[in-house]
């Protein structure tokens, strides 16, 4: 290896860690309006009363796009490098894990395959859940503590277990809950 390819893969790692390490700085930011004026400039579209708690990781905010009410919780991933669109209303619990992108473990090279997500409004994701790249959760469909879910979640259905099936429905109604919460600066 060259001097000029040394030079440009060191680059491209220090690149990565200074990537890394400006958006824990940020995520992690004692306050709330700072944590959000900081993602808004990194590139993430996200409403004025959205609620991301200290310690959630995102990946390639300029792929993130909230809408207002959202509530995410402490230890959350995020991963917006191909698209991660949250509808109004939206709550991602404690330790939840959202992907847009992942290796393809049949490639020879191993490299990435992915797609955007989708979270329609009203929908719930409870703690330590997963959403592989590419799910579609439907409004107020609710998506169960642990469970994996890699395949469509249809509007109000509640999806549980590994992988996520469909295990109940809520009821049909007018949701007026905002579970934005604007109490905390944490």
């Amino acid at each position: 290896m060259n001097i000029k390819q040394r030079l440009v893969k060191g680059y491209s790692k220090w690149k990565r860690s200074w990537s890394w390490l400006s958006m824990s700085l940020i995520t992690n930011f004692p306050s709330r309006h700072v944590r959000m004026f900081l993602l808004r400039r990194k590139g993430a579209t996200i409403a004025d009363n959205v609620s991301i708690w200290r310690g959630v990781e995102i990946r390639d905010p300029k792929g993130l796009v909230i809408d207002s009410g959202c509530a995410i919780g402490p230890g959350v991933t995020l991963d917006a490098r191909k698209g991660l669109r949250l509808g109004k209303n939206v709550t991602v619990a404690k330790d939840a894990i959202i992907w847009t992108l992942h290796h393809d473990m049949n490639s020879t090279d191993f490299h990435t395959v992915g797609a955007e997500t989708i979270i329609e409004d009203y929908a719930w994701i409870c703690s330590r859940s997963v959403l592989l790249p590419g799910v579609h959760v439907g409004r107020g469909a609710v998506i169960a503590s642990g469970a994996i879910l890699s395949k469509d979640a249809d509007e109000l259905s509640i999806m549980g277990g590994v992988p996520a099936k469909k295990i109940g429905e809520r009821k049909e109604c007018d949701f007026q809950y905002v579970p934005f919460y604007d109490l905390h600066i944490i």
